[in-house]
């Protein structure tokens, strides 16, 4: 193998003449008598490399039977491409290298699938097949954009004058919220750390010691059920900052992510952000991470209802419509369809009615009276060709319901634009929520979040309706960073894990380290976390996590490709003093 002289997507007319050295895989042939075309790729590009057999010296008939991906090594000079045989869609496409020499580096065995054809393929196929996958022009590109990305956000934060600090990855477990992966000590029996579900107190802690400005781009894990979005494990960017409030915290997070977007992708973001609190976003789109790009809203229509003979929704905790321009033409198949999808949210129906020539018609309108028809066609904003589809029920399901069928319509219509990008900063949000499972109260964030209130007895008298200093950055319904202002106070950290359900005993013995340090001088702090990978999947413009992630985990949270997680010897356990037990017997 001779030492590669350029790269595979360098070249160009000005080369004309020069002797070169590519290194790189076979990824087409193309077979004309007696010359052979190929295109040899690296992850910088293609090359178009031929082979005369009136002048090449080594063995043509080897040349013939390259085959795709195979690795070689080739040395020639570049020449203009014949008339009317440039190719204006690759870099490299107005020259080519005439072969003098060839050496093959490793012959490849027959392909499970297509490589230029990713969906010609299943998704578990191809993560077993990760390394050939990973050839891919769509993935490399994405793992360009991820590589960028973490570069832009370095860039910006050193500048900004954060310091860039590393938390252990063995840590105590505090579990709260997802399932902790435990790992065993083996010098210390029977005693477990925990990979960190998030550096949070860590961080904390640091704005304790005085580290005013912290980043880091970190490895988190967490056991929970998986969606397409989210992984075991998974990267985000963290922060903390000292003698801050929200709206400091605002602007230096919007300066970040406009800078992430120009440099990355070159797509410029609103220099401010704008804002929704939770009850806003709940209440107009059905939905804590909004997708603005598209015009639909979730409107108030229970006083309509209430005034119909339509029975069902009379106790239902409030009664929401969302009205769909041109929806008229929706089939009894496809609203059965839609009601299908609601009901995976809880809700127990879906109600609806289709404007035709200023008649409500079909569904529940033979309920309503004309009167009240054209109130309510009035009031939503209805026209001609328009079907409105309404749920009722408890307040969470409703919204819930609905927000999930707009997005499902948004999707199906086309109405969202892949190349537009809506950040909406989501506030105020409930300090707690009623598990009815535990009985007890829940953090909607963490147990960390500062109460909306300074007065500590605001916590006591009805905790259920307090807001919090949480605050989500969210993108095109997507939740891209989530953080909130701190308890600063050991007295209402106190407060809060008591509000939660755990007594002074049991928050020393998860807490007690953050606890303890509180004491000593803690500055007012907030901080905010983004999810890394989430983050560049949108500036990919795909909808799959697993697509910007170079070895993600499937749904189920394996590894296909070097089938993760597995079984381990005897000697193994004996060593962690663990015995395995089945629970089936």
């Amino acid at each position: 193998m001779n030492k590669r002289t350029h790269t595979c997507g360098e070249l160009n007319a000005k080369y004309i003449g020069e002797s070169v050295v590519l290194n790189g895989w076979v990824n087409t042939v193309r077979l004309h008598g007696q010359v052979v075309f190929v295109d040899l790729r690296d992850r910088y590009g293609k090359t178009q490399i031929v082979f005369n057999s009136e002048d090449y010296p080594g063995d043509f008939e080897a040349v013939k039977k390259l085959s795709m991906e195979d690795v070689l090594s080739i040395s020639g000079t570049v020449q203009n491409r014949n008339e009317g045989a440039v190719n204006p869609d690759m870099a490299t496409g107005e020259i080519e290298v005439i072969v003098s020499a060839m050496d093959m580096l490793n012959e490849a065995a027959p392909l499970p699938f297509i490589i230029s054809d990713r969906n010609s393929a299943e998704e578990d196929l191809r993560l077993k097949y990760r390394y050939i996958e990973l050839r891919t022009d769509e993935l490399q590109n994405n793992l360009k954009i991820r590589h960028k990305t973490y570069q832009a956000v370095r860039s910006y934060l050193s500048a900004q004058d954060f310091m860039e600090v590393e938390t252990p990855v063995l840590m105590k477990s505090t579990p709260e919220g997802a399932r902790d992966y435990l790992v065993p000590s083996r010098i210390h029996p029977s005693k477990f750390y925990a990979l960190p579900q998030s550096p949070q107190i860590y961080k904390q802690i640091l704005m304790i010691a005085g580290y005013d400005r912290y980043f880091q781009i970190v490895k988190c894990f967490r056991d929970e059920d998986l969606r397409a979005d989210r992984q075991p494990e998974f990267t985000q960017i963290d922060i903390e900052m000292s003698f801050v409030d929200e709206e400091m915290i605002y602007a230096q997070m919007e300066g970040l992510t406009c800078n992430i977007f120009k440099e990355v992708i070159g797509a410029k973001l609103p220099k401010s952000f704008p804002r929704l609190t939770w009850d806003e976003a709940m209440d107009t789109y059905g939905s804590d991470k909004p997708d603005t790009r598209f015009d639909l809203f979730l409107q108030d229509v229970k006083p309509f209802t209430d005034q119909s003979d339509f029975n069902a929704f009379k106790s239902a905790e409030i009664v929401k419509g969302l009205v769909i321009p041109g929806g008229a033409k929706y089939s009894r198949k496809n609203i059965d369809g839609f009601t299908d999808f609601v009901k995976k949210y809880k809700a127990k129906g879906l109600a609806w009615m289709k404007d035709e020539n200023g008649q409500l018609m079909g569904g529940i309108s033979k309920f309503f009276s004309d009167d009240l028809q054209k109130e309510l066609t009035s009031a939503t904003g209805m026209n001609d060709g328009d079907i409105i589809f309404i749920i009722g029920d408890e307040k969470e399901i409703t919204l819930t319901a609905l927000g999930a069928l707009r997005v499902e319509i948004g999707k199906v219509e086309g109405l969202s634009n892949t190349g537009e990008f809506k950040p909406v900063w989501v506030t105020d949000f409930p300090m707690f929520q009623y598990d009815d499972s535990s009985n007890r109260f829940v953090a909607r964030h963490h147990p960390f979040t500062a109460p909306s209130s300074s007065n500590i007895k605001d916590l006591e008298t009805d905790p259920g309706s307090l807001k919090s200093r949480g605050y989500d950055l969210t993108m095109n319904g997507y939740e891209i960073a989530g953080g909130s202002i701190r308890n600063h106070k050991p007295e209402f950290q106190a407060k809060i894990f008591e509000l939660l359900g755990m007594d002074e005993t049991e928050a020393t013995a998860r807490f007690g380290f953050l606890v303890e340090a509180l004491k000593y001088g803690t500055p007012p702090h907030g901080g905010i976390a983004f999810g890394f990978d989430r983050l560049v999947m949108l500036l990919a413009g795909t909808n799959n996590i697993r697509d910007v992630i170079a070895f993600p985990k499937t749904t189920s949270a394996t590894s296909l490709m070097d089938e993760a997680p597995s079984s381990v010897s005897d000697d193994q356990l004996a060593e962690l003093n663990i015995k395995i037990v089945n629970k089936n017997k």
